[in-house]
């Protein structure tokens, strides 16, 4: 079993291989490809959840060389979770690719670019979830970014090539923090093996500690877009195509939590840097969410709570509790499919109507009454309304909040509060203003805002969606769901991790074969 550790990540890699040998002929096979490669990687990404959780962390050293002499991959039960998920997200957004016919505009392109694209920014994606070494996470970062450039100017549009460069400065910002962060560690501590950082740290002076802690942290944060490095984010991914859109939410700055999330259970634990990141959770989920309340675009508005709930997960890591890590996982896992979903839809609303300003949108429930319930239920979601898993996972990190005592911690659980209240008013208003109105009439002498706009049905200018489309979306709509249905044992393997994550031993011994 410990040999198909290696599989989420050259097996995407091997296919997007294939598809550049390929070209731009035979675009069936293409997708083909894509959906047979992405439906593998979620099958071994479950087996390897299983055997995590029933042995333990799984091991493989790449090239043979044993850590920390080489570089090995760690599929423990955290790993392996947001690995699943994320393998079941990026499955559903390839179908949705290939049933709006995405890729179609490659035919402009020298080579078939999108499939391949994606399928390295997936195997970038699993490389950094099942890292051990910090040198390969700053490559993975690297892989999944240079497949995400492609995708977000893909088109070459104006406002994407805008739009791309300013997520270009931010990464290589970000890549160039991170590089001096692994400098700064090596110096320190004489290795980049996360297993072997472990150890070393706890005999390190605490000013050394905490110099590399907070450059490996600002580094993170650009990426997983915590306040005050998160304005890049509502201008970059709204002008982005769809699939590109809702995978870049979903998961690239989970990868940054992610990493967050690593760092400080594993390499610091108990910190002091705790209470900077929840001072940062508080300001990252207010900011967010006043942002997404001004707003009047769908794409806009989901972008700014993306940044909000962040929030959420980063107030779970700062508690530096099992039970406020265990909160942020299962927050980490129900945003990725949720987020996911309503950019996804966003993306069909567009598709009809030709724009995702709500200013210009309305009566699309009487339209498109399945596109309406395919916003409604993931918002609500969202915004954490009973018995939904939103809810309990804010639910968990009130309690954890509660339990931990003080008055900062009351603060967040307070500002958790507002934050999904305000969520709730800022996806129904927009709700109500795309769906549920009637269609505004066109007063005498009054100028049109746009040019699809006739003030008759509904903006509505195209009927034609394939099936795939839809079911996609509801597809992922029902895995949201299904972590309310399996919300208990959801949350005890969240716990399972948590433990296993704050112990430490079980990792370090089952890389290093000794215990912290």
């Amino acid at each position: 079993m410990d040999r198909l550790v290696c599989v989420p990540v050259l097996l995407p890699l091997l296919a997007a291989g294939v598809k550049l040998a390929i070209g731009a002929r035979l675009r069936h096979l293409q997708s083909v490809i894509s959906l047979v490669t992405l439906g593998l990687t979620l099958a071994v990404s479950v087996l390897l959840l299983l055997a995590a959780d029933a042995r333990g962390p799984l091991v493989t050293d790449l090239g043979g060389w044993p850590s920390p002499l080489g570089i090995c991959l760690v599929a423990d039960r955290l790993s392996t979770l947001v690995l699943v998920v994320s393998s079941a997200v990026t499955l559903c957004v390839m179908v949705y690719s290939v049933a709006s016919a995405y890729a179609e505009q490659e035919h402009d392109a020298p080579m078939a670019i999108f499939h391949p694209a994606f399928l390295v920014m997936v195997a970038g994606v699993a490389d950094a979830f099942l890292s051990g070494d910090l040198f390969n996470l700053f490559v993975a970062f690297e892989l999944l970014l240079s497949g995400s450039y492609v995708l977000l100017t893909f088109g070459g549009t104006e406002s994407r090539i805008r739009a791309g460069a300013t997520y270009t400065l931010m990464a290589l910002a970000s890549s160039m923090l991170f590089l001096i962060a692994l400098a700064v560690t090596y110096a320190a501590a004489g290795t980049l093996s996360m297993a072997q950082l472990a150890l070393r740290f706890t005999t390190l002076p605490g000013h050394v500690k905490l110099l590399v802690e907070l450059t490996l942290l600002l580094a993170f944060a650009i990426k997983a877009a915590i306040f005050p490095m998160s304005a890049w984010l509502p201008d970059s991914y709204p002008t982005a195509p769809a699939p590109a859109t809702a995978v870049f939410a979903g998961l690239l700055t989970k990868v940054g939590v992610y990493s967050i999330i690593r760092l400080e259970a594993l390499l610091f634990p108990g910190g002091p840097v705790g209470t900077l990141l929840m001072w940062v959770a508080l300001a990252t989920m207010l900011t967010g969410v006043l942002g997404a309340v001004a707003q009047t675009d769908l794409k806009r508005m989901l972008s700014f709570t993306l940044v909000s709930h962040i929030g959420y997960m980063v107030f779970g890591v700062g508690l530096a509790t099992v039970a406020g890590m265990a909160g942020a996982i299962f927050y980490v896992v129900h945003h990725i499919t949720v987020q996911t979903s309503l950019f996804l839809v966003a993306g069909l609303v567009e598709r009809r109507t030709g724009t995702t300003s709500v200013t210009r949108l309305g009566g699309l429930m009487r339209a498109a009454p399945l596109l309406a319930v395919l916003f409604f239920v993931p918002a609500m979601n969202l915004s954490g309304v009973p018995p939904m898993s939103g809810f309990l996972g804010k639910l968990m990190l009130v309690q954890a909040g509660l339990a931990a005592g003080g008055r900062l911690p009351a603060m967040l659980v307070a500002a958790g509060l507002v934050t999904s209240l305000l969520t709730l008013y800022a996806v129904a208003k927009a709700w109500s203003a795309a769906f549920w109105r009637g269609p505004r009439a066109v007063l005498p002498g009054t100028v049109v805002e746009s040019e699809e706009y006739t003030g008759e049905d509904p903006t509505v200018t195209t009927t034609a969606m394939p099936v795939a489309l839809p079911v996609s979306v509801a597809a992922l709509v029902a895995l949201g769901l299904s972590f309310t249905v399996l919300a208990g044992p959801l949350s005890a393997l969240a716990q399972r991790a948590a433990g296993e994550l704050m112990a430490r031993e079980p990792y370090v011994v089952a890389v290093l074969g000794r215990p912290a």
